[in-house]
């Protein structure tokens, strides 16, 4: 076979996009990358590096056990994934969850792809998508495709893209909190491996000061819509703090900023109303992003308005929240099981823009798509991954299992897993009992990666 048929093209570099080519020259393709950046920026983006973070340094959960993203990182390390490499190589403190210093993870990142033989990175913006037939290729440009490749697509698929707002969680300087207020601790003292649980900085607010808080929110000035963004929706798992405020007095107590797993060192008889928490954004520690926290208020409210939390007076930011537009196709309708476009199989898709959501996700379906790919060149044909394991489940989602008449971005979750309901007692063997809470959790982790094992190949 010539080395012209072993040829895949990625458009985007983002985690899906860089993960996919990682995949794909592993498998023994020829790859080119294509990333607009710099020679075309985005709204969000501040760097030319591939896998760069643009929100927030997390990707949550690293148990794999009882959660189902920590279940989809080691579904991908054992798939040997690349963006899963660079994040456990360059994680940073966070409780029970998998941060990591986004600069050195983006730069691991791109140090990888640049120094892969099989890997070609050309720069500039791809506005045509290749004819029918032509070489295998990826779209893998995520929330933030630029408008020409945008009206491509929808040109291709037959179908209008839809979109939703993601909006972006200002970071503080360490030095700049007053930790006469603020406090060191995880939520129950829960900490990553040796950890001593004091992962987070914690800001209390009473009653008082909670509630002028919130008033403060609704009132802020915001960054106002351009006509083509009025009718975009948010994505309900990543909603402003201003929005979340105006759902009612309550909504921010009992989310990002509830107080549960606590206790306030300076005032240890006083349980505070709320509590906002910082999480380490880099290696250094020198930098912290405010968890949940992501806005659209304009740059001068978020100052003002931010500063009203107790141990954030005198806050310094590294960066100030802000707002971009995410689009993805309708995958239920428009994919394949090994997400190829069905009306024309040469084109894959991975990524956000398959409508799946959160880094890993996005990781995800471009370690699949990568290697869906590089199967099509070698005239190999790859079965998905089995819907019992974390990439099976998502794969479903985005490609069958989601409503295509309403379909929603999505995170990994357990309830897109296939049900594993009973368990036989070995005590009493013709008793069946209901499997629930964390056993039902550790039961459907220990069956994925079980069944994954089956998948990879030897």
């Amino acid at each position: 076979m010539a080395d012209a048929d072993k040829s895949i093209h990625i458009i985007g570099g983002g985690l899906a996009g860089s993960e996919a080519a990682w995949q794909a020259a592993k498998a023994g393709a020829i790859v080119t990358l294509h990333e607009m950046r710099p020679i075309l920026g985005t709204e969000a983006h501040q760097t030319d590096q591939l896998a760069e973070l643009v929100c927030s340094n997390s990707f949550r959960s690293d148990d794999h056990l009882n959660n189902a993203v920590g279940l989809l990182h080691e579904e991908m390390r054992r798939c040997a994934s690349l963006i899963m490499e660079c994040a456990d190589a360059n994680r940073v403190p966070a409780g029970g969850a998998l941060a990591v210093d986004r600069i050195g993870f983006s730069s691991a990142v791109q140090a990888a792809i640049e120094s892969n033989p099989s890997i070609t990175i050309l720069r500039g913006e791809v506005t045509e998508l290749p004819a029918p037939g032509a070489a295998a290729t990826i779209i893998a440009t995520g929330p933030l495709t630029s408008s020409a490749l945008a009206t491509e697509i929808q040109k291709r698929t037959g179908e209008d893209a839809l979109a939703f707002f993601d909006a972006i969680a200002p970071i503080v300087h360490r030095d700049s909190i007053d930790f006469d207020k603020a406090w060191f601790q995880s939520r129950y003292d829960k900490s990553t491996t040796g950890g001593d649980g004091k992962d987070y900085i914690n800001c209390p607010l009473d009653a008082d000061q909670y509630a002028a808080f919130v008033e403060a929110l609704i009132a802020a000035d915001q960054v106002a819509f351009h006509e083509w963004e009025a009718s975009t929706p948010y994505f309900e798992g990543c909603l402003p703090i201003e929005v979340m405020a105006g759902r009612g007095p309550q909504t921010l107590a009992f989310g990002p900023m509830k107080p549960v797993g606590l206790t306030n060192p300076h005032a240890p008889d006083q349980k505070p109303k709320a509590v906002v928490q910082l999480r380490q954004d880099n290696a250094l520690g020198s930098l912290y992003n405010l968890v949940g926290f992501q806005t659209k208020m304009r740059h001068g409210e978020q100052v003002r308005i931010l500063r009203m939390i107790p141990g954030l007076e005198a806050a310094e930011f590294a960066r100030l929240g802000g707002l971009h537009r995410n689009t993805f196709i309708n995958g239920p309708k428009l994919l394949d099981p090994s997400l190829h476009l069905k009306s024309d199989p040469r084109l894959l898709f991975a990524g956000q823009i398959t409508g799946c959501e959160g880094y890993v996700e996005s990781a995800a379906v471009g370690l699949l798509a990568g290697r869906f790919a590089a199967s099509d060149v070698f005239g190999r044909v790859l079965a998905p991954p089995p819907p019992i394991t974390a990439l099976g489940a998502l794969l479903g989602h985005i490609t069958g299992g989601g409503d295509a008449n309403n379909y929603q971005p999505m995170n990994v979750n357990f309830g897109l897993f296939p049900p594993i309901e009973t368990q036989v007692d070995p005590e009493k063997p013709k008793v069946n009992k209901k499997l629930r809470g964390k056993l039902r959790k550790t039961a459907i982790a220990e069956r994925a990666l079980e069944a994954l094992a089956e998948w990879l190949p030897g």
